[in-house]
């Protein structure tokens, strides 16, 4: 029985030892371990392939959103129009900054559905924060079009997505602001938290650039208080060398995504590209009525399954004082209770792929 893991990020490593050794001991002789010039020139490279004129690197994916939300100028009394299906960070980083969230329902490619958008809009409305879950981007074209009506910043909350493009056009280039995670089990990851923000408006980006550094002006003048969240010179030097690999990665994922549709389609709903968007697959989810059982059967056979999220962001303990209740966001909900990840990263092996579809298959036909 073959074993297939969710993730093992340690193939990956072993692949390029040899580089990544070489480059930490270059960081490590260099003794600039904070806002060295590897930063510099990773936010360079960053901002090129995402199609705009600056990046920024960070402590975190969270901490790129509230730094986003923060050149906004959104604090106490503002609303941020978001998703209830993303991870806890999207609505985290809007009540860090003093923000309340305000929920609209998907579709059902689990991003935003812009219809929804226009109602949820209130004179206390600042930004918009779509979410290009599991890598597809959002349908940006009607989600700026109605923010520019009603005069709203837009940030991406592309934490999932780098790599991806709209209308043939790079995520990270598609709102005012874009957030990126460099976590360990992103797409471009690094060996720790990491994050990235992109954006074409100078004054943001001097802004978030003050406010990372404890919103110094120079090392002796503090122009506003700000936080400390560098990303570290050694993490950005591998962002760079890992960045030269993203477009090979991105290719092995979506072959992956290709060869799940065209096995499991007749079992299964799964993700389909649409002629829009160019999705990177960083999770495959697909849908099950009997998603519980599937999942133990997978397991059974040595296949590692997850659920990408279980608990929506209204739902949980921490939203109660919101005063959304189960209900108010049907579409969201109803995928909650049949989505599924499947096993999903460059080095996964072709016998590990084929499990995977037998496995599925021989469950329904069973």
């Amino acid at each position: 029985m073959t074993q297939v893991p969710f993730v093992d990020l340690t193939r990956e490593f072993k692949a390029h030892e040899d580089d990544l050794v070489e480059i930490f001991r270059k960081i490590g002789r260099s003794g600039a371990y904070v806002m060295g010039p590897e930063l510099a020139e990773f936010e360079e490279l960053a901002a090129k392939y995402c199609g705009v004129k600056y990046a920024l690197g960070v402590a975190d994916g969270t901490d790129a959103l509230i730094l986003g939300l923060k050149a906004f100028g959104v604090g106490p009394g503002d609303e941020v129009i978001t998703t209830p299906n993303s991870f806890i960070a999207s609505v985290g980083a809007i009540v860090a900054v003093g923000a309340t969230p305000r929920f609209v329902d998907v579709k059902n490619d689990l991003n935003m559905d812009p219809s929804c958008l226009r109602e949820a809009i209130t004179d206390k409305t600042k930004a918009v924060m779509p979410v290009h879950l599991t890598g597809r981007p959002s349908d940006m074209g009607e989600i700026n079009k109605i923010a520019r009506e009603f005069n709203l910043f837009v940030i991406e909350d592309a934490a999932q997505a780098i790599g991806g493009r709209y209308r043939g056009r790079p995520v990270g280039s598609l709102g005012d602001i874009a957030a990126f995670s460099l976590h360990p089990l992103k797409n471009l990851h690094i060996y720790g938290d990491g994050g990235l923000i992109t954006t074409d408006n100078e004054d943001f980006y001097l802004r978030i650039k003050a406010l990372r550094n404890h919103g110094l002006k120079d090392r002796d003048t503090c122009g506003e208080w700000g936080m400390n969240s560098r990303l570290d010179t050694l993490q950005a030097a591998i962002a760079s060398f890992k960045l030269t690999k993203l477009d090979e990665w991105t290719k092995r994922f979506r072959e992956i995504a290709a060869v799940y549709r065209q096995g499991l389609s007749d079992y299964l709903t799964v993700p389909v590209d649409t002629e829009d968007e160019f999705a990177v697959y960083h999770n495959f989810v697909v849908h099950s009525d009997q998603r519980k059982d599937l999942m133990e059967y997978l397991a059974s056979r040595g296949i590692d399954t997850k659920i990408h999220y279980p608990v929506l962001l209204h739902l949980q303990p921490a939203a109660e004082q919101f005063g959304y209740r189960e209900g108010d966001f049907p579409v969201a909900e109803k995928l909650s209770k049949t989505m599924m990840s499947l096993p999903i990263f460059p080095a996964l092996t072709q016998i590990e792929i084929d499990s995977v579809v037998s496995g599925i298959r021989d469950f329904y036909t069973k």
